[in-house]
């Protein structure tokens, strides 16, 4: 995994601070217009249903599939940048809503994981059935790009449209971003966080309450005790051990094959020490690792610019490491 040893991310605005002001503010006042998707649902197999946000345009030949973070969407303002960026360079774009994730509780009970690859593969395999795309390039955010990446290296027989993968910002170790976010300080992403999955537990328990118990719930005071009472036996894990072990993207580093960059800011509040994989610098070529001193999480904001550092560094990097064609 080469090391990106000096990053180009500067002109941040006078007034970002710190990593929590460089994470804040652009998810409390970021906004993107001109973008207009087409949604589409994809009907699963398992009798479940994915919203899937399109933009596209005849002639384009590349397809950018785009993962949202933990409780993100297709309209936050990270993937409608992103979408308006390479969409005005020739990209079709298909940015998609995990389950519960597009405005409309899922049918079945479960949600979501850091580790749900099963459900970004049906987006993939989608994606190129509707056109004879010649290319195909991942970008995830936060736990988009942890799913990113797991769905490369974890043995899966690829499209050979899949090109590479971008992703920031991305929890390689899912426990040590579960143990940053305890961290004094910190605690405020968590307690957001869980206020929206708790919500929607609760919406989900009034639909089908013989499959969730909903006593309890609101003494959950953090994501390990979240993740035993329901991630874990919604979706058929043994415990949280097991969670993490089956979920966390690191692990499947080495047996990447495509070029994949990870950009994990420094100042990032929720990532911690093993999220900035060092150690597995010299196990794979494919995977390049940019640790800039400044950038909070999923920030990289741009003084000036309605483009962050993030959409730049995605098109140098795929001119420069990932074969199109």
């Amino acid at each position: 995994m080469p090391i990106i040893s000096t990053s180009n991310y500067k002109n941040r605005p006078w007034y970002l601070l710190n990593g929590h002001m460089e994470t804040i503010v652009p998810s409390l006042l970021g906004y993107v217009d001109g973008v207009e998707y087409d949604r589409e649902r994809l009907e699963l197999v398992d009798g479940d249903f994915l919203d899937l946000d399109w933009m596209k345009s005849a002639g384009n030949t590349k397809l950018m599939v785009i993962t949202h973070g933990l409780e993100g969407s297709a309209d936050r303002y990270y993937v409608k940048r992103t979408a308006k960026f390479f969409h005005k360079i020739g990209w079709d774009i298909l940015a998609w809503n995990c389950r519960s994730c597009s405005n409309e509780i899922n049918r079945l009970p479960r949600f979501y994981h850091h580790g749900d690859t099963d459900d970004l593969s049906s987006v993939i395999d989608h994606g190129l059935s509707k056109n004879a795309y010649d290319s195909m390039v991942l970008v995830g955010y936060s736990m988009g790009g942890s799913m990113s990446l797991k769905y490369l290296g974890e043995g899966r027989v690829l499209p050979g449209a899949v090109k590479g993968a971008v992703t920031y910002s991305v929890p390689c170790s899912l426990r040590s971003s579960g143990e940053q976010l305890r961290v004094k300080g910190n605690r405020l992403y968590e307690k957001r966080f869980l206020d929206k999955l708790v919500a929607k537990v609760k919406l989900k328990g009034a639909l089908s309450p013989e499959h969730i118990d909903l006593q309890g719930i609101d003494q959950l005071d953090d994501f390990d005790a979240f993740h035993l009472k329901y991630t874990v036996p919604l979706h058929g894990f043994d415990d949280l051990d097991d969670f993490y072990a089956k979920c966390t993207c690191d692990q499947f580093f080495s047996t990447i094959q495509q070029p994949a960059l990870i950009v994990n800011a420094l100042n990032d509040p929720l990532l911690g020490d093993k999220c900035y994989p060092y150690d597995l610098t010299n196990q794979n070529p494919n995977i390049y690792l940019e640790t800039p001193k400044k950038g909070g999480h999923v920030g990289f904001t741009l003084r000036n610019d309605e483009y962050s550092y993030m959409e730049y560094r995605a098109a140098a990097f795929i001119d420069e490491k990932i074969s199109l064609f």
